[in-house]
């Protein structure tokens, strides 16, 4: 359910993606039923190979889907949607350019003229901590750095909605842990509607309005929390009681699955330490 007070942006309706292989057709994702609203931040999480980023690349127009519609302003996803951003695990950079003409050429594909954008590209670089680097090439770069860049390259042109794949996943974890802080930031200063894929659990629970829990293949939407926690999610509110009761809740749901479970028993124990 939307948070009453926000407009439908994305509507999924029974939604079913299933891939043919030699061995035979897989099913895997669905049928999926989510409304997302606008301006929300939502989490799409769960395990390895649930079709986590197939509805990311069903929700773009990137992959056909065989059951099903799927609704962006109300037009219907029939082919590549060419007004939001994606933000994937690599950052895509093209080497030849520097921070500001990566950031830039988004503008220049759009047949949009560059210079009405240079300030807004700057003020983005400025936002997550680049304004020093916008005439750095990507090979100067640390993969945080590359990856912010890939963040304001995505919202340059001002789409109504950025889908990212995993976008931190492929970064060790200071420098995940502050590009999280990071994203929260650009999103609170732009308020764009955000779809995002994770297998992280606390990191679905600092960045989400809502967190969409998938079952594994084929699949489908288990749960969907709402997390309510004060914005911006800073360290204090990280380490709450409240923000570890919603890491618990999410936990036990994979739990549940058998996808988590604790060391319980001593030769389970015993097997993890190599003792006979």
């Amino acid at each position: 359910m939307v948070e009453v007070g926000l407009r439908e942006l994305i509507e999924i309706k029974g939604v079913k993606k299933i891939y043919q292989s030699k061995a035979g057709p897989i099913h895997a994702l669905g049928p999926i039923d989510l409304t997302i609203g606008e301006g929300e931040f939502v989490s799409i999480l769960g395990p390895s190979g649930c079709g986590k980023s197939t509805l990311l690349l069903l929700v773009g127009g990137l992959l056909e889907y065989e059951a099903g519609q799927i609704y962006i302003n109300g037009h219907l996803v029939d082919k590549p949607q060419t007004e939001i951003g994606i933000v994937f695990q690599t950052p895509v950079l093209v080497d030849w350019r520097d921070v500001l003409g990566n950031v830039l050429l988004q503008i220049e594909m759009r047949g949009l003229r560059k210079q009405d954008y240079i300030e807004k590209a700057r003020n983005l670089l400025r936002s997550v901590g680049l304004a020093e680097f916008e005439r750095r090439y990507p090979f100067e770069l640390s993969g945080g750095m590359q990856q912010r860049t890939a963040f304001c390259r995505a919202l340059i042109h001002d789409p109504p909605l950025v889908l990212m794949d995993e976008p931190l996943g492929a970064l060790d974890a200071i420098t995940r842990e502050q590009l999280r802080v990071d994203l929260e930031q650009l999103w609170l200063l732009t308020k764009k509607t955000v779809l995002f894929v994770t297998h992280s659990i606390p990191e679905s629970v600092q960045l989400s309005d809502r967190v969409v829990v998938f079952t594994p293949r084929p699949g489908q939407i288990a749960e969907v929390i709402e997390i309510n926690l004060p914005r911006p999610r800073t360290i204090a509110v990280r380490e709450s009681t409240e923000f570890q009761q919603y890491v618990h809740q999410l936990t036990s749901i994979f739990m549940n699955f058998g996808i988590l479970r604790d060391m319980v028993g001593s030769n389970y124990q015993k097997s993890m330490v190599g003792e006979e």
